[in-house]
């Protein structure tokens, strides 16, 4: 299906509410989607822009990055409530991350932090994270020798499969990592991919129909060990 033209396309101007503007839907149902190939449309992407989250430390947002963490200042957005009613004033402001990427925050004039958004020493709130990537084992090593270096409080190297990670979080207590490849993914890890999720989907709403929850991740290796076999029978 072609595109509208630029003239004719709907902007955010037209959104009476904020599940509108933003196209918010708290459902998470799949129902009525098509899958991808079904249409005979392929997208693509041409990887990341930007990464955004809201701060409320906008004096120690701006030295963390741009000057202990060197990160050039390249953009900033000033706006009166955008949008729906109830929208806070905001600055939205840039840093370069590499490669045309950036990481961007929203400083929501006059708003306090709510609970939900305070940190937490907690892996749910760790896997919420920005990571960039480097190229050779030399430059992790700098990285993390220079910022321990600067004040800031690094983690151990952790190597996980194909990547070797460190991990510092930001003024806001959000988590970031910088993380190297240890080797280039090949067919093989798509297929391992593929079994694994199929094995994992398999398990969960088989538990799901019972209104159980997966009991640990022998189930899916288990599950996953059947797949395997019947993959390699099928050639």
């Amino acid at each position: 299906m072609a595109s509208e033209s630029p003239g004719r396309r709907e902007d955010a101007s037209s959104g009476k509410s904020f599940d509108e503007v933003y196209a918010y839907d708290a459902t998470g149902s799949l129902a009525g989607m098509t899958h991808a190939g079904a249409d005979g449309v392929q997208l693509a992407l041409s990887g990341v822009d930007h990464t955004a989250r809201p701060t409320w430390k906008l004096n120690e947002t701006v030295e963390f990055y741009r000057d202990i963490l060197g990160l050039p200042l390249v953009h900033a957005i000033t706006a009166r409530g955008w949008g729906p009613p109830g929208h806070h004033d905001f600055l939205h402001f840039f840093f370069d991350a590499g490669n045309g990427a950036t990481i961007a925050f929203f400083y929501y004039i006059g708003s306090d932090r709510p609970a939900k958004y305070e940190p937490e020493s907690h892996h749910f709130y760790m896997a919420t994270h920005t990571a960039w990537a480097v190229d050779t084992e030399d430059d992790l090593i700098r990285w993390k020798e220079t910022l321990e270096r600067r004040g800031v409080k690094v983690s151990p190297y952790t190597k996980h499969e194909i990547i070797e990670s460190i991990y510092f979080n930001d003024p806001n207590g959000y988590p970031l990592e910088i993380t190297r490849k240890l080797r280039d993914v090949e067919r093989i890890d798509e297929v391992d991919a593929r079994l694994t999720l199929d094995a994992a989907m398999q398990v969960e709403a088989e538990c799901r129909a019972r209104a159980e929850k997966m009991p640990d991740i022998e189930a899916v290796w288990r599950r996953k060990a059947k797949l395997v076999d019947d993959y390699r029978r099928a050639g």
